[in-house]
């Protein structure tokens, strides 16, 4: 499957350098960065019709993210120019995954190839280059006016956040890994199951700061940045509520996985990258789990003027008493804390109807699955569901007490750590018996 409509063909291709023009001399001349950059912007001179000249961004990840959405979508504002290199490659496939079908996607790499948006006059090119190691690359932009480079990155970034796509970052041993993920599952605020006057509390908040004119912050003088933290057990609705977030404001969502490997270079990474996009969601997973070597530098990050400019900021944890408590004792780091709680009878009713057991049993077991439940969380409520729907399938009648108290059991293990039994639980008292039957 090739999306894009920007075709290559290879008997018709041009190269800035092909290697038995470049000599044999060696890689190292083949690789010629002066002379590379010097038969782009002859290309694109010509090609063109004006001079181009050469830009430097610190930062650029956002904008070559852009050009790859762009490739991908087949835009028609984008032009092929050439190729680079004639031995390094010029296209790439990726596996796209859906249920019930292996497909790839087909099409021109980013790598080794030169795009031009003629509307602007603008121009990208990701050199590949030689290094110690193999191949690196140098990021390229030309461009023939600075207005010109400002609307095309201007629009570039809108086509970004119409896509409705999350950026996701996750910190590596080989640095900060960045992808962009569709909202695979759209989350209503009504799947949020959850303390009314909490959830009012946070939604609120999510509004007015995505209002279009800002009038709640101009109005009372209120700086233009949130933070809120979000902390209770697995399971409970963190992930639903963040979603839910994500899939009904029209602003761009990140979202952070911090690990071990997080640094002071990603932290800055992150949050220039979140400004750049404000108005913007920014959505740190785990936050209790920042290294220590880190954790200054992130409080510092926090209290700049205007490193949240713009971010709404929602950090969450599943272990509250590991986070640093300077996370909390000054105002403008997180402006409040709310806890996710295990839902209660009216909330588990709740929960149990919208996920459809009402039409597998009357109000009655509803109800009664409702009060068997206490301790559960909002996953172990779904599991119940899942479990009454199979038992419903294959046997055409649901026991609720039997599925609650197997439930239970795990529940109990699991606090317990004590996993291993000499009885099963399949009501008989003899244990289940795991093993090979041989001829």
């Amino acid at each position: 499957m090739n999306k894009t409509n920007i075709s290559i063909e290879t008997d018709k291709r041009s190269f800035v350098a092909r290697f038995a023009e470049r000599g044999h001399e060696g890689a190292d001349v083949y690789f010629d960065y002066a002379a590379t950059v010097g038969g782009i912007v002859r290309m694109l001179s010509d090609k063109y019709g004006c001079d181009f000249k050469l830009y430097y961004q610190e930062d650029q990840d956002d904008v070559w993210d852009g050009l790859e959405e762009d490739l991908a979508a087949g835009y028609q504002g984008l032009d092929f120019v050439a190729s680079v290199f004639d031995l390094v490659e010029t296209r790439q496939f990726l596996f796209e995954p859906k249920l019930g079908e292996t497909q790839y996607d087909i099409r021109p790499s980013v790598r080794n190839n030169v795009f031009a948006y003629p509307e602007h006059r603008v121009a990208f090119a990701r050199v590949p280059t030689l290094v110690n190691y193999g191949l690196g690359t140098e990021d390229l932009i030309f461009a023939e006016s600075d207005e010109g480079l400002r609307d095309c990155l201007r629009e570039m970034q809108g086509r970004l956040v119409r896509e409705r796509k999350m950026n996701i970052y996750t910190d590596t041993k080989d640095g900060l890994d960045r992808n962009r993920e569709p909202i695979s599952q759209a989350v209503t605020r009504d799947d949020v199951i959850m303390d009314e006057s909490l959830k009012t509390q946070i939604f609120r908040s999510i509004d007015e700061f995505f209002s279009k004119d800002r009038a709640f912050f101009q109005t009372y003088d209120i700086p233009y940045k949130r933070g809120i933290l979000l902390y209770g057990r697995p399971g409970n609705g963190k992930t639903t509520l963040v979603k839910s977030i994500a899939g009904s404001i029209d602003a761009p969502v990140s979202y952070w996985q911090i690990t071990e490997y997080t640094t002071s270079e990603s932290i800055q990474e992150v949050f220039a990258a979140a400004v750049k996009q404000a108005p913007t969601v920014l959505v740190i997973e785990d936050i209790d789990s920042m290294p220590a070597s880190c954790r200054s530098f992130f409080l510092n990050i926090l209290d700049g003027a205007t490193s949240k400019e713009g971010v709404f900021l929602i950090g969450t944890t599943n272990y509250p008493e590991n986070i640093d408590p300077a996370l909390m004792n000054r105002a403008g780091r997180f402006d409040r804390a709310y806890e996710v709680r295990l839902p209660d009878e009216e909330m588990r009713h709740a929960y149990l109807l919208r996920k459809g057991l009402g039409k597998m049993t009357d109000e009655e077991q509803l109800a009664l699955a409702a009060r068997r439940t206490e301790g559960f969380s909002l996953a172990q409520l779904s599991e119940l569901y899942v479990s009454a729907a199979l038992q419903m399938h294959y046997e055409e009648k649901v026991d609720l007490e039997r599925l609650i108290s197997d439930l239970r059991s795990d529940l109990n293990k699991g606090r317990r750590g004590d996993w291993l039994s000499n009885t099963g639980s399949g009501g008989s008292g003899a244990p289940y018996q795991i093993g090979f039957h041989s001829a």
